[in-house]
């Protein structure tokens, strides 16, 4: 039972706990150590990333070169749902991590490559040249260790104003910086008539959610998933190329709760309290 006297102590003491919690992660923020002017990337943290276009449609027009240097359009490949990724294939970072993701959950999944799903790899970089995206072909597909048709699983190149236009479209940003580019990691799943339906983040993927996302491209579902979640709790470092945890944010946030919960607590010992005096 909480006396009248812990409640006019305490209660207050959790509303001022609250009042006072922005002002510190304020101070603390203001207190970090800043980086090295000399290691500071040329961007901005809203140049790069992922800004979710889901519902949308992309241009199936657009005119990309396949692994033989044959001009093809999204609208002759994209006839069932897809799962599309945006890398370049000279990259040194996050894109070779990426697509051994992708290669190892489709060894996984129980969604059947080619009839359920396929992927597109399209590159960015209009430097990356149609042998070049053969052999990273050739590479990823000697990985898959379960019956999987080459066709299902197709890497693309273009003109830069062509591929900046389908990363444009799905809203995947990228900075170029020197002879590399600055960008996150996602798999964006598209409808068969190119409805952006899902996103999910990072460099692995869990089957069973890649099995659901596909059938819901089947139907043209767009739907958030858990990947929020995500993009809340990690965030994409450009600089170092991984993804960190947002320890502020979380530590924000699991402080926050409990002064919730506490002042919750109090009230409702505080209502109790006032039932047994009344009787």
């Amino acid at each position: 039972m909480t006396s009248p006297f812990i409640q006019r102590t305490l209660l207050p003491v959790a509303f001022l706990a609250l009042a006072a919690f922005p002002v510190a992660l304020k101070a603390q923020t203001a207190q970090a150590p800043a980086p090295p002017a000399t290691t500071a990337p040329a961007f901005k943290p809203e140049e790069v990333g992922i800004d979710e276009k889901l519902g949308t449609f992309i241009p199936l027009d657009l005119e990309l070169k396949d692994e033989t240097g044959k001009p093809v359009t999204l609208r002759q490949l994209i006839d069932k749902p897809t799962i599309l990724t945006l890398n370049y294939f000279r990259c040194a970072g996050i894109c070779t991590p990426q697509l051994g993701g992708v290669a190892e959950v489709l060894n996984r999944t129980q969604a059947i490559p080619g009839t359920d799903f396929q992927v597109l790899t399209v590159s960015f970089d209009e430097r990356d040249e149609p042998e070049v995206a053969a052999q990273k072909r050739t590479n990823y597909l000697s990985e898959i260790t379960r019956p999987f048709p080459p066709a299902a699983w197709r890497f693309l190149t273009g003109p830069g104003a062509t591929t900046k236009a389908l990363a444009d479209a799905v809203g995947f940003k990228f900075k170029r910086q020197g002879d590399d580019f600055i960008h996150a990691a996602a798999i964006i799943f598209l409808s068969p008539k190119g409805q952006v339906t899902r996103y999910m983040y990072g460099v692995t993927y869990l089957p069973a959610d890649l099995q659901l996302a596909a059938q819901e491209a089947a139907r043209g579902e767009a739907n958030p998933t858990i990947n929020k979640f995500l993009k809340f709790c990690f965030s994409y470092d450009p600089a170092g190329r991984k993804y960190v945890l947002n320890t502020t944010t979380i530590g924000a946030t699991v402080i926050l709760l409990a002064a919730l919960g506490f002042l919750v607590t109090l009230v409702r010992r505080g209502r109790k309290t006032k039932i047994k005096e009344s009787k």
